[in-house]
């Protein structure tokens, strides 16, 4: 228990030592396990006075803390019971690819999550992200990765408050913070309200208490009594009570404001370069040619992972094959991961949905 209350006081005051390589264990197996022992000894023993964590990582050895990541951690237990159980990345959302959807997570979603690891004895949480930013040039997460990471975060890409997710997150920490004297002072006591209702109850001997109502029902609103006193609890959430009494917070409702921001364009735009490939003529025998598209790194001198190739194709009237009433045949032997053909100016759908089912 000791531990447990000095997670709270220290918050924030811990280090990490590798990243995830819990999954990377798994795959390749036992040659995996020795280098989680190393690392982890390694770190311990520089002896900074800090508590270490690995996230993802279920064979964390002494005295390092396993800690979960992931869009919901309730159920997460560390591998030993006198170490405090961490939630080192709650999402917030998830990544933006080039041409796939801006990932959202619901304010409601996210406080339940959170709500309910805390009020199943969890002693930190984290937010990944909690502020969104920009990675220019190559500093992405990974291949095919917006420059945008955002991340749905309750405080967005430029640093402006994302509502109502911040807002009604700042009031679930306010909540917590609240009830904190009993929550270090025990272990929930968890009792049945009805067939998908619970009570999380903390008490320490000194009197404080804090309790935790939740409905667990997805689609049904709900009135339960808790100490002698009735509670709506709406469907999928959870309502704290600092004093087991007073219900100061519900994740289902919201009561900060909303907010639509509009983004407005400035003068300038993006900076494009173009490079043109010479049509060789009879007459050009020193002009160089190739037969498929020109090699990525060379054309954009390796400053840039994105390339957009460009070509016309002219046909006259008076083209041969076309007094046979044949129609021109488009081949395109490589359309890398975007491919848009444009017919007298004019998107060819068609061609599309054609293109889409043979790639």
């Amino acid at each position: 228990m000791m531990f447990k209350k000095q997670v709270w006081v220290l918050n924030e005051m811990w280090q990490q030592i590798e990243n995830e390589y819990g999954p990377v264990e798994w795959e390749i197996g036992a040659p995996g396990k020795p280098y989680a022992k190393w690392v982890a000894e390694m770190a311990v023993g520089l002896d900074t006075g800090v508590p270490w964590i690995m996230c993802k990582q279920e064979d964390a050895p002494d005295p390092v803390i396993d800690t979960c990541n992931g869009f919901y951690c309730e159920n997460f237990k560390p591998n030993k019971p006198y170490k405090p159980k961490m939630w080192t990345e709650v999402w917030t959302a998830w990544y933006t690819k080039f041409g796939g959807p801006v990932s959202r997570r619901p304010a409601e979603d996210m406080a339940f999550a959170v709500a309910r690891f805390i009020q199943n004895n969890g002693s930190f949480f984290n937010y990944y992200m909690y502020h969104g930013g920009t990675n220019f040039g190559r500093t992405t997460a990974g291949r095919f990765i917006a420059t945008s990471y955002d991340y749905d975060a309750p405080l967005d890409e430029y640093g402006l408050l994302n509502e109502p997710k911040y807002g009604h997150l700042r009031d679930l920490h306010n909540a917590i913070k609240l009830s904190e004297p009993a929550l270090v002072s025990s272990y929930a006591k968890v009792t049945w309200l009805g067939k998908n209702q619970e009570a999380h109850v903390y008490s320490s001997k000194s009197g404080v208490c804090a309790a935790f109502l939740s409905n667990y029902d997805p689609a049904f609103s709900v009135k339960v009594t808790f100490q002698n006193m009735q509670y709506d609890l709406p469907p999928w959430s959870i309502s704290i009570l600092p004093d087991c009494r007073t219900a100061v917070y519900n994740t289902a409702r919201i009561s900060s404001q909303c907010s639509q921001m509009k983004m407005t364009p400035i003068g300038g735009g993006l900076s494009w370069e173009s490079y043109t490939e010479e049509t060789p003529s009879a007459d050009d025998s020193d002009t160089l040619s190739t037969s498929g598209l020109w090699e990525q790194i060379n054309v954009t001198r390796d400053s840039s992972d994105y390339l957009w190739y460009m070509t016309d194709v002219s046909i006259a009237s008076d083209e041969g094959f076309l007094k046979n009433e044949k129609e021109p045949l488009l081949t395109v032997m490589s359309a890398g991961h975007a491919l848009h053909v444009f017919i007298n100016g004019q998107l060819s759908e068609p061609f599309m949905e054609d293109w889409k089912t043979q790639s």
